[in-house]
């Protein structure tokens, strides 16, 4: 199987090559469209600020390549955010896959949300044998709003999307490749997509 995450310059890239070598499968890391559109499954990570990140997809024409991948694509962290319609981090607009709008949370809650917090209402595959109220690692200041698109919510002051699919696309809000064993399981359920 041919993996490839996609080298934007935003992410955490070692921990999630890592975390798929932990599950015998080796990672490329790339950015060029030719071998990306040529990969059995896609990561798209990232860790960072969204105008910034989104100035670089669009510096390399990744912003065009991505919304039209026909294999599974996993967003992580920021990259789900960047597979939204728009987020009020540096006002940009994503990509579109998306048809939600991610917002920061409110002063009523610490931000960012740092740290372990649990996932519920867990639907499709991604989550096979990941039981409900599992606890995943997560540390962001902006949430996808939850939606018809939602696949998992959590809660953090108000219930928000923690994982998102439509048709080959699925994000994560949550970083699986530091969620122990369901973290793996959810990398594992992707694999096997």
């Amino acid at each position: 199987m041919k993996l490839v995450i996609i080298d934007y310059g935003a992410g955490n890239i070692k921990s999630i090559q890592f975390a798929f070598k932990r599950l015998g499968y080796k990672a490329i890391l790339s950015s060029d469209p030719k071998e990306i559109k040529r990969a059995d499954k896609v990561i798209f990570p990232g860790v960072g600020e969204a105008s910034s990140a989104m100035q670089k997809l669009k510096e390399s024409g990744l912003d065009i390549l991505i919304p039209k991948l026909k294999q599974p694509v996993l967003g992580i962290c920021l990259g789900m955010q960047l597979l939204c319609k728009s987020t009020e981090e540096g006002n940009t607009i994503g990509l579109g896959v998306f048809n939600v709008e991610v917002k920061r949370f409110s002063n009523k809650v610490k931000v960012p949300q740092m740290g372990w917090n649990t996932v519920t209402n867990l639907k499709s595959k991604l989550f096979e044998n990941v039981k409900e109220d599992a606890f995943m690692y997560l540390i962001h200041s902006y949430y996808a709003e939850a939606n018809t698109q939602s696949i998992a919510t959590t809660n953090y002051g108000l219930n928000y999307a923690s994982a998102l699919q439509k048709d080959n696309f699925y994000g994560v809000q949550f970083h699986p490749e530091k969620s122990s064993i369901d973290g793996e399981q959810i990398l594992k359920n992707f694999l096997e997509l």
